[in-house]
């Protein structure tokens, strides 16, 4: 079973837009994995729905979405079919069509919950490193709004090295700004705590840095 900080195992996979290699096919971009218990299952439903409502921010974060269920494609292909029918929402992004090997191999299968997949998300970033998993058990829809906010916190510590408060960009101590991380040595605690916004020499703060246009 992969960790945080593992590279993302290479797979073959079917999907309902053909065979893909991953993470090559994805190499260079953010992907978010997701498995779902089953097709043709209420929750299941609601939380494509909602992924999809959410696509283009996703997409315009550099971020691809993939699903994933132990369903043949054909499964997958009426599911969506009867989402877009029903619902009137077209599904555009990829599900995998998963014998057990994928599931298996990212630890998808828990064995109090039978045979289905439970609700995990891998976050994989432009370099095929796993940078955060996340359960829901089977009975409880996942909040898409948070894999938003993860992904958006993700990226700004990485190209503005800092760290991201709770509950960001509305934190209840220092609103929407960020954490510097902690100095190492006397020195660099005495600079950077004149040089920063703090409540102390282990908490300093910062506003986000604006993106260049």
């Amino acid at each position: 079973m992969p960790l945080i900080g593992d590279r993302f195992p290479e797979m073959q996979v079917q999907t309902t837009h053909g065979v893909m290699n991953l993470p090559k096919d994805l190499a260079g971009k953010w992907f978010i994995l997701f498995s779902h218990p089953a097709d043709f299952t209420p929750v299941c439903t609601t939380e494509f729905v909602a992924f999809q409502n959410r696509y283009k921010e996703f997409k315009d974060l550099n971020c691809e979405l993939i699903g994933l269920s132990i369903d043949q494609v054909f499964s997958h292909i009426k599911w969506v079919e009867w989402i877009k029918d029903k619902l009137n929402v077209e599904i555009q992004f990829p599900i995998i069509a998963d014998t057990g090997a994928v599931a298996e191999k990212l630890g998808l299968i828990h064995p109090s919950k039978g045979k289905n997949t439970v609700r995990a998300v891998f976050f994989v970033d432009p370099n095929s490193i796993i940078r955060a998993i996340v359960y829901y058990p089977q009975e409880l829809g996942r909040n898409f709004d948070e894999f938003l906010r993860m992904l958006k916190g993700l990226q700004i510590s990485d190209e503005q090295k800092v760290a991201i408060p709770a509950n960001w960009p509305n934190n209840e101590i220092i609103g929407n700004k960020v954490i510097i991380p902690p100095p190492t040595d006397i020195t660099a605690a005495r600079y950077k705590k004149e040089k920063y916004q703090n409540f102390d020499w282990w908490f300093l703060y910062r506003e986000l840095e604006a993106k260049e246009s």
